[in-house]
C-alpha cells in the first residue's frame, strides 16, 4: 500500500485509507501490517483519530470507522446534492420496476455507487453504496466512460479488462464501438458482464439536458428476465432526464 508517510497528515491518511468494505474492522496489529507503519506509530496515529472521533474501538479491541467520520463524508457536496435530487425520481423508477436502481459517479477511472434503492425481493448485487469498481466493469460505467475526457477513455482502453464472466467484453474495439453507441442512443443494456447472474440497463445524468454528464443512473435485475431491458429504457431515461433538468435547474438558480 502506498501513501505519503513523510509527514503527519500523510500517516492519518494512511491509515483510514486500510478500511473498505472489505475490512471494515482490524486490529491495531492488522493496522500496522497492512500501513506499514511502526508499532507504536499506529498506536498513536489510532489514539489521535480516536479522540477525534474518526475511528471507533469495538468491545473486542479492533478498530472500524467512527460516526464523526461518517458526518463528514456524508455531506460531501458533490455527491450531497445528486443524491438529494436524484432519490425522488429513483424511488418512482423502483415502484414502476421493483428492481435494484443504482446512482454512481466517475473517479479518475473507476466509478463510486453513492445510492441504491431495493426491495427484499431484488436480485443479490455484487455492488452497493461505497464501493468502488473500475469504470468499464459495469453498465454504469461504461456509460460514464463514454462521456468521460479522451484520455481517460484511452487510460482504461489501453489497460487489460478484466473478464468478470465469460460474457464480459473485454476487446478493446467492441469497447469502443459500445461507448459510440451510448453517445448515440443515451442508454446501454449490459448484459451479465459483472455477474451472470445479473443484467442491467444505464443511462447518463446530466447537469440540464445538455449539460456534462454527472452521474449514471441504472436499473439491475435479474438475467432470467433480460427480456424486459427493452421495456426498462423508458422509464429508467424518463427517470435520467427529470433528475438533469432538476440538476440544471439548481446550477441556474445557485449561479
Amino acid at each position: 500500500m502506498s501513501a505519503p508517510q513523510s509527514t503527519a497528515a500523510g500517516k492519518v491518511l494512511l491509515v483510514l485509507s486500510v478500511f473498505d468494505r472489505d475490512h471494515p474492522s482490524q486490529t491495531l496489529s492488522e493496522i500496522a501490517q497492512r500501513t506499514g507503519l511502526a508499532l507504536s506509530t499506529t498506536h498513536r496515529v489510532v489514539a489521535e483519530l480516536a479522540a477525534w472521533g474518526a475511528l471507533e474501538r469495538a468491545e473486542d479491541g479492533s478498530w472500524h470507522v467512527g460516526l464523526r467520520l461518517w458526518e463528514i463524508t456524508s455531506g460531501c457536496p458533490r455527491t450531497q446534492i445528486l443524491r438529494d435530487v436524484a432519490l425522488p425520481f429513483m424511488q418512482d423508477l423502483y415502484e414502476v420496476t421493483h428492481e435494484n436502481v443504482q446512482l454512481a459517479v466517475r473517479e479518475g477511472t473507476e466509478l463510486v455507487f453513492v445510492e441504491r434503492i431495493a426491495g427484499h425481493r431484488s436480485v443479490e448485487l455484487l455492488t452497493m453504496v461505497g464501493t468502488r469498481f473500475p469504470v468499464g466493469s459495469t453498465g454504469m460505467g461504461r456509460v460514464l466512460l463514454a462521456y468521460a475526457p479522451r484520455d481517460i477513455q484511452e487510460e482504461v482502453l489501453q489497460s487489460p479488462q478484466r473478464a468478470w464472466t465469460p460474457h464480459t467484453v473485454t476487446d478493446p474495439k467492441t469497447l469502443r464501438a459500445q461507448l459510440e453507441r451510448i453517445r448515440r442512443e443515451h442508454v446501454f443494456v449490459s448484459d451479465r458482464q459483472l455477474s451472470e447472474s445479473t443484467v442491467a440497463v444505464a443511462a447518463p445524468v446530466r447537469i440540464g439536458r445538455t449539460g456534462p454528464v454527472s452521474a449514471a443512473l441504472g436499473i439491475v435485475f435479474t438475467a432470467e428476465g433480460a427480456g424486459r431491458a427493452r421495456g426498462l429504457r423508458e422509464p429508467l431515461l424518463r427517470a435520467a432526464y427529470g433528475i438533469s433538468d432538476e440538476l440544471g435547474r439548481r446550477a441556474r438558480t445557485t449561479g
